[in-house]
């Protein structure tokens, strides 16, 4: 993910709008953010994080002091570019927030689109649940994989270390795009394991019909079947000579 452009208002420690062009900072490649304690550094990650999950690492799901004391509203807008030189995609995400009378903060409008096509912006999703959903889907993580790799908190990359072996897997398969290999797979396997035992069971079931069925037995009764089917030819010849000779009598 590139990110492209920023802004922010009403967060934190920004009242007034502030738009940050990436695509300026990243020019040579590397750029770094400085400042003094306060002035908002963490700021400029924590809004990238709430645009794309509505919460931020610090807060976490509770949005109450995110909107600075002098406002009473904010909005962080993020734009961003995925893929290759072949496949570059370009999405925008906005989020509007708002102090309600009792101190709570609530989402106010949500939007994500597809900007690929500037003349052609595609409006993706526009309910909370949905940008969220379409943010992992189209990004590859959730939120606590994007804070644990990406966007680290002060005092956290400690934590990424330490994830246990099942975690740390699955957090690196979907950062890697990987689950077609890993979880995935493993889903298809437990599927055609499933088939298999189904058919196993199916067949055992129609075996059970045949039980007591040895090589000895079948070829004792493949000879009298034989023998039965002597019989039967006998029988047939007899019925056919008793019968015309019975015609014959009946003739005269």
């Amino acid at each position: 993910m590139k990110p492209l452009v920023l802004k922010i208002s009403g967060i934190n420690s920004f009242i007034d709008e502030q738009v940050i062009n990436f695509y300026q900072l990243t020019e040579l490649g590397l750029f770094g953010i400085f400042g003094p304690t306060g002035s908002g550094k963490s700021t400029i990650l924590d809004a990238i994080t709430l645009s794309l999950y509505g919460e931020i690492p610090r807060s976490g799901k509770d949005l109450s002091g995110i909107i600075n004391s002098h406002c009473d509203r904010g909005y962080v807008y993020y734009e961003f570019q995925l893929g290759s030189k072949g496949d570059k995609k370009r999405y925008f995400v906005y989020r509007n927030f708002k102090r309600d009378k009792e101190g709570a903060t609530r989402t106010q409008e949500v939007k994500l689109c597809d900007i690929t096509d500037r003349d052609k912006p595609i409006v993706l999703e526009e309910k909370v649940n949905g940008v969220n959903n379409g943010i992992i889907k189209i990004i590859g993580l959730k939120g606590n994989d994007f804070t644990r790799s990406v966007v680290l908190p002060q005092g956290n990359f400690n934590e990424f270390l330490q994830l246990s072996g099942r975690e740390k897997r699955d957090m690196l398969e979907r950062i890697f795009a990987l689950q077609e290999y890993g979880s995935h797979l493993s889903i298809k396997i437990r599927a055609f394991k499933r088939e298999l035992e189904e058919s196993t069971r199916f067949i055992e079931g129609k075996l059970k019909v045949y039980e007591g069925i040895s090589r000895e037995v079948y070829e004792k009764l493949s000879e009298e079947q034989k023998l039965l089917e002597d019989q039967y030819k006998q029988a047939e010849e007899e019925f056919k000579r008793l019968d015309k000779n019975f015609l014959l009598n009946k003739e005269v």
